[in-house]
């Protein structure tokens, strides 16, 4: 039995990596046990505990939260169940602080999908252009803040380029939508919104179409679900959880069955441009 614990079926995102986990750990002669948090810490909490019960044989654990998913794995090492983390990175200080380990992470290369959306922005607008970016973001996850990070870094070799605020939206589209219209209403001079996440750009799209500013802000960002790029919507990196979940049931078959696993597996992202429209389970 593999238990498989994620935050909410609300984000596309989630939806894809359910039915990935459904089917491949069916066919890899698991039976899966998915249960979803509804955004919610301590749900999960609850939900890795009701797995302990049920004696699973291992956890793929995408936590609500950094942080706070340092206490599902430190249950589940209690209970000699090993520990499969995907896309939201568990805080590697708190794990050690509790001593505290997971078997494995797997999920995209979060710095690198910053790095080429800033790297598409300085191409697109030109080396020297004057960039001021405000961040539509998730300041409270590691991987969102590494996409921040990479996005920032890549930014720096113009002189001109800066990055204002970091707005959180909580990777809610209705929130994403609110926050960017209120950071470009008080940054009349912003003319480029990086959205760390696919509901992010969903809102921050949104936003400046609603405020008609597409003419004036450029967006960048992990891909909003099924949208084409155009008009404001430049560039998007997507991640692909279906493959994540692939990954994770079959490196957990290898675990169980005796042999050794790499600690890590960071996957690239695709990178969509104008014109281009994300395929199915392309998202961010």
């Amino acid at each position: 039995m593999l238990g498989v614990a994620l935050p909410n079926t609300v984000n596309p995102y989630y939806v894809a990596m359910r039915k990935s986990f459904e089917d491949n750990g069916a066919s890899s002669g698991f039976d899966v046990k998915v249960a979803i948090a509804n955004d919610s810490d301590s749900n999960q909490l609850s939900q890795v505990q009701s797995f302990i019960s049920q004696k699973v044989c291992a956890v793929a654990l995408n936590a609500v939260n950094s942080a706070p998913g340092v206490s599902s794995v430190k249950a589940l090492n209690a209970a000699g169940i090993p520990v499969f983390t995907v896309n939201v990175i568990v805080d590697s200080k708190e794990l050690q602080a509790q001593n505290a380990t997971i078997v494995q992470y797997v999920g995209a290369d979060q710095v690198e999908g910053g790095k080429v959306m800033g790297e598409q922005l300085l191409k697109d607008m030109g080396a020297d252009a004057t960039v001021f970016a405000g961040i539509v973001g998730d300041p409270d996850q590691i991987p969102t803040n590494q996409r921040d990070q990479g996005f920032t870094d890549a930014i720096k070799s113009n002189a001109n380029a800066k990055v204002g605020p970091t707005v959180n939206s909580k990777v809610d589209p209705n929130i994403a939508l609110q926050v960017t219209t209120e950071m470009l209403q008080g940054n009349p001079s912003m003319n480029v919104v990086f959205a760390d996440t696919g509901p992010g750009a969903v809102g921050a799209i949104q936003a400046v179409k609603a405020l008609n500013k597409a003419d004036k802000v450029a967006i960048y960002g992990f891909c909003a679900a099924d949208t084409k790029l155009e008009g404001a919507y430049k560039a998007c990196a997507a991640q692909e959880p279906a493959d994540y979940a692939r990954i994770v049931v079959e490196q957990a078959k290898t675990y169980i069955g005796g042999k050794g696993v790499p600690v890590e597996i960071l996957q690239p992202l695709k990178v969509f441009t104008a014109g281009q429209t994300p395929g199915q389970g392309e998202v961010g």
